[in-house]
């Protein structure tokens, strides 16, 4: 088995209302076991539909995954389809009647019970794997070889069944290959320019080697994966190529191991011991969110500040008023005076600062959308940069600008 087909099924996909985060996280659990992914398709919730599409999904691949489309009422769609695709009745699963009773006994929700009892009617061919944070159990189908597990659709179920049950499944069920994959992440270099730069060393790429191009930002990431039967033979191999990869891109590398730039900072932070701090106004928290998305990140984060108001600025991180007055909020000159007044604060060797119009409006000063200062400050030196980029929607803006002002100080950092 080498290819899956990944099926989301609701109306609230297709309408926006609700961003697929499934599909992203399951393709990722079936990379590392060496299945990938040939098709992803987002459809209504109505039984032709579903069976065309299931249809269509088994000549791409040999392993189907649905998710969503399982309610707690008899009339559920999804099981329907399931139920006529496969040439099955829908019938009464004592086990999963038992569990459910349980599920809901121990959260004390046994008066509805009843009206849930219809999750417990499933295909009757159908191997069920229990749904431990949920009424919707996971219902296996399997037909000339080829296996369709559908799933409910709520993320914080469809992960532990899916890496708690449905991977170990597979896994013994399938020889599967390793895969080993590892990231090299380079700076300073237009993906284009990169290209030419490694094409000899790539195109030199053992044939079980795969090499893809990932650009965040302005940092493009180098995905090395490499598949065979021994892991680590593979682990040996890849590290082998990056080495030969360094002498070419050196300089710009900025790590070989860590893939999220706020975990490679993590790194270099914790072994130098360092402490950082933010003061953020066009990003509204997303640098701190950043920061502290890393294990442990408590040990180096001292704190942040979101002096959004220009006086707050001016009141807490002791922001010139003449300053203010003379270049703007948005300035280069503030940017700079909010990472000292931050530092100050808190008392860090490091502080970041943000200064900007995220949009939709013009800033208060009549400054255009999307322009933003940013000030990084190490001990007592300091780089002030600005970026403008119109095109940017405002939540886009807000992560664009954090992921560069930590790439930003991941480069400085190393450059030390």
């Amino acid at each position: 088995m080498e290819k899956a087909v990944l099926m989301t099924i609701g109306d609230e996909i297709l309408s926006g209302n609700t961003v697929d985060t499934n599909s992203n996280f399951i393709a990722a659990e079936l990379k590392n076991i060496g299945i990938q992914v040939a098709q992803i398709f987002t459809i209504s919730d109505e039984i032709d539909t579903i069976k065309n599409t299931l249809k269509a999904a088994f000549e791409m691949g040999d392993l189907v995954i649905t998710t969503g489309g399982l309610g707690p009422t008899r009339d559920d769609k999804t099981k329907k389809a399931l139920a006529e695709y496969f040439n099955d009745e829908i019938v009464l699963d004592e086990v999963t009647f038992s569990y459910l009773k349980n599920y809901m006994e121990r959260r004390g929700r046994l008066e509805i019970l009843e009206r849930n009892r219809e999750q417990a009617f499933v295909p009757s061919k159908s191997v069920v794997f229990q749904n431990h944070f949920g009424t919707a159990p996971c219902m296996m189908m399997e037909q000339d070889g080829k296996l369709c597990f559908s799933l409910p659709g709520v993320p914080y179920e469809v992960k532990p069944l899916i890496k708690d049950q449905i991977i170990p499944y597979l896994k013994e069920k399938f020889n599967l290959y390793y895969l080993h994959t590892r990231i090299v992440s380079v700076v300073g270099i237009p993906e284009s320019i990169l290209a030419d730069i490694i094409e000899d060393w790539e195109l030199a790429l053992p044939e079980n080697l795969s090499l893809s191009y990932l650009p965040v930002g302005t940092r493009v990431k180098l995905r090395l994966t490499a598949s065979g039967d021994n892991e680590s033979a593979l682990k040996e191999q890849v590290e082998d190529e990056i080495q030969k990869l360094l002498p070419l891109v050196g300089d710009h590398v900025i790590a070989v191991t860590e893939d999220k730039i706020e975990k490679i900072l993590a790194e270099i932070l914790t072994e130098r011991k360092l402490t950082i701090s933010t003061a953020e106004s066009c990003t509204g928290g997303e640098l701190a969110k950043m920061i502290t998305s890393a294990s442990g990140s408590s040990k180096y984060f001292l704190g942040g500040i979101i002096p959004y108001a220009t006086e707050k600025k001016i009141e807490i991180l002791k922001v010139s008023k003449e300053t203010v007055d003379e270049f703007t909020v948005v300035s280069e000159q503030v940017a700079s005076e909010m990472a000292k007044g931050c530092q100050r604060l808190f008392d860090t060797d490091i502080s970041l600062s943000t200064t900007g119009v995220a949009g939709p409006g013009k800033g208060e000063d009549g400054n255009e959308v999307g322009t933003v200062f940013y000030t990084i400050r190490i001990n007592d030196k300091e780089v002030t940069s600005k970026l403008y980029m119109p095109h940017l929607e405002r939540l886009d803006f807000m992560n664009f600008v954090s992921q560069k002002i930590i790439q930003d100080l991941v480069g400085l950092l190393i450059s030390e």
